[in-house]
């Protein structure tokens, strides 16, 4: 399984960005999938779920800011930021959930105040 996340970028605060998550050597139909971001010096963070029945699940952090969303036919998962604020600024990455596949490069996301 191979994931490639992109779509990241520098923002103002109160700006938005809508990444992308493409699965490629499996099909994401059916799979559970989550967004996590990173911030330097902090673990990596689960902050979004879809479920295979696109269910979601957002950490309080974002809750209200962040929409997820998957698109099974293009192999994709979407996280659309709203709202950005400079504690959001983190290398944002997707996996399967639970965790099974070597994590991918991530898209740096950024928000200035």
């Amino acid at each position: 399984v191979q994931l490639v996340e992109s779509g990241g970028g520098l923002v103002q605060a109160g700006g938005s960005l809508r990444l992308s998550c493409v699965v490629s050597g499996r099909a994401l139909s059916g799979n559970t999938m989550g967004w996590f971001h990173q911030a330097p010096g902090k673990q990596r963070e689960l902050v979004a779920t879809i479920t295979g029945g696109s269910n979601t699940l957002y950490a309080d952090s974002v809750k209200g800011r962040f929409t997820i969303s998957r698109d099974n036919a293009k192999n994709t998962v979407y996280l659309s930021m709203n709202n950005l604020k400079p504690e959001d600024t983190a290398v944002y990455y997707c996996n399967l959930l639970p965790v099974n596949a070597d994590w991918g490069q991530g898209t740096q996301v950024t928000v200035s105040s």
